[in-house]
């Protein structure tokens, strides 16, 4: 009866932090760059104490010990491209983020191409969070002063900036990857951070696409889908509790006869 509830409890906890993931996934489908979350479940075999040298026997190896989160994996493929017509709006069409450095100092990467001009000049997202750009000879960070009227965001990331009639260029926003689908956590706001040991690279195999966001990848349908089968499965677990429960009762009444 201990595996039982042990068993059904393990499943209880992996299939709540399923739903979790599955709120967190709705709960952002709007939201602007956001790559939908999933949790992974490994078998807790008796296989895996066999090899620590545990002593096991056929029974233990057929009812095994559970099953438990071992990861959370971040699905990458590419959002919907969403028009806006907001010239300082820029999605990116392939892999990589966007560099951007709080006021702080801390470096983070995004695909959340929602920045506007703040009132020194400069790119920057909601939060004040700085667009990482390498300028041209002869420019420099607020020097000339971004102007969204004049603006201009080509596809290799060259921003250019009508002056009289003619376009100069100021500088590129370069994009960023790293190797591996789990080598960036999330930090928050829709920001990344590379793991330790972890080197970004410059990612040349994408565009980025002035007036555009990239949206959510989520897919609400398969997500209330997903719901609907870890709803069912939690409470198969939950049954599997209350059956442990009734037969201990039975047991108990048993010895006070």
């Amino acid at each position: 009866m201990f595996r039982i509830l042990w068993n059904s409890k393990s499943a209880m906890n992996a299939n709540q932090e399923k739903l979790d993931s599955i709120s967190n996934n709705l709960a952002n489908v709007n939201t602007t760059g956001y790559k939908k979350v999933d949790a992974q479940f490994k078998d807790l075999l008796s296989e895996s104490f066999d090899r620590l040298g545990y002593p096991v026997n056929d029974k233990d190896a057929y009812t095994g010990t559970g099953v438990r989160t071992t990861e959370w994996s971040r699905d990458k493929t590419q959002g919907p491209m969403q028009e806006t017509d907001i010239p300082t709006d820029m999605a990116i069409d392939g892999k990589g983020y966007f560099r951007i450095q709080a006021p702080t100092g801390e470096v983070a990467y995004t695909r959340a191409g929602a920045f506007n001009i703040d009132s020194m000049g400069k790119l920057v997202d909601s939060n004040g969070n700085k667009l990482y750009v390498e300028y041209a000879n002869g420019y420099s960070e607020g020097n000339p002063k971004l102007d969204s009227k004049n603006l201009v965001i080509n596809q290799d990331g060259s921003i250019l900036q009508k002056n009289g009639g003619k376009s100069e260029k100021i500088g590129t926003i370069p994009l960023y990857n790293a190797v591996g689908d789990d080598s960036m956590v999330s930090v928050g706001e829709n920001l990344y951070s590379p793991k330790p040991g972890v080197n970004m690279f410059r990612e040349t195999d994408a565009d980025i696409n002035q007036g555009y966001l990239e949206g959510s990848n989520v897919d609400m349908a398969q997500e209330f889908t997903d719901m609907i089968i870890t709803q069912r499965a939690f409470q198969l677990a939950s049954k599997g509790v209350t059956t442990a429960d009734e037969m201990w009762g039975m047991v108990n009444n048993m010895r006070g006869k």
